[in-house]
């Protein structure tokens, strides 16, 4: 079976709970009857229970954008697993390159997110990426397998498959700079090697690995035409309805192919 494209749209600290709403209502009628990919949206804390409402019968699933890996407690300003499922959170996005360059989260911070994510039932949105700096010296394997290797660390084989890894090319998020399709697929090729070796052949098949870093429309499907590129995580085009609509429409490659 192969797997189905999942393109996620990260709205970021953008839009207040009416214009939320407004563009869930404006995806859904653009979405219905799109079953060719898996869809999801994620939006700041405070539209989330509007969004939840709005999406209510359609197939477009609800993401957080963060989370804490405490259940509950005195960790001010932050927000649990087991609140962001009371709300209808299905997926969650852990260790996004913002969290861990403007904020300071580390690699073993973001894997005690994973366990805990996965613990409770909530399904990580796990990314990784290099900076700029980092792929001009030629290290862009190496940190993506040290942020693998860290975020991965006991996290049970038997739940392998529930995870979805998010590649994005620090320098390519909201830069107008995207990886061309071929260094995309070299590193996604090279992700799944590297899920294997801890995984193993059939659960790494069955992981789905997205990009993410300044896709808009007119790059999805090449992207998407790539063998190992899965699906998109969306930024700032995803906060456009006809936009986001577009590039998921770019998933239809996939069933062409005979992948989805």
């Amino acid at each position: 079976m192969g797997r189905k494209p999942f393109i996620a749209g990260n709205w970021k600290m953008n839009k207040n709970i009416g214009e939320a709403v407004s563009l869930v209502e404006e995806l859904r009628a653009k979405l219905d009857g799109v079953e060719y990919a898996e869809v999801a949206v994620a939006p700041s804390f405070t539209a989330l229970a509007a969004v939840r409402k709005t999406l209510d019968g359609s197939h477009i699933a609800l993401a957080a954008q963060n989370m804490y890996y405490q259940d509950q407690g005195a960790f001010t300003g932050e927000v649990s697993a087991q609140q962001l499922i009371d709300i209808g959170c299905k997926y969650v996005i852990i260790g996004h390159s913002e969290r861990r360059n403007i904020f300071g989260e580390s690699n073993e911070m973001t894997n005690q997110k994973v366990r805990t994510a996965l613990e409770r039932g909530l399904l990580p949105i796990l990314c990784v990426g290099e900076s700029l700096g980092q792929r001009k010296r030629n290290l862009t394997f190496m940190v993506i397998d040290d942020q693998l290797r860290d975020a991965l660390v006991k996290a049970p084989h038997e739940d392998a498959e529930k995870i979805v890894i998010a590649y994005e090319p620090v320098w390519a998020i909201g830069t107008g700079e995207t990886a061309t399709p071929e260094q995309a697929q070299e590193v996604h090729k090279h992700i799944r090697e590297r899920l294997e070796s801890k995984f193993g052949k059939e659960a790494a098949a069955a992981i789905r690995i997205q990009y993410g870093g300044s896709v808009k429309a007119s790059n999805a499907k090449e992207l998407l035409a790539m063998p190992d590129i899965d699906g998109c995580l969306v930024g700032g085009a995803s906060l456009k309805a006809d936009e986001f609509a577009a590039i998921i429409e770019g998933a239809k490659i996939k069933e062409v192919k005979g992948e989805s």
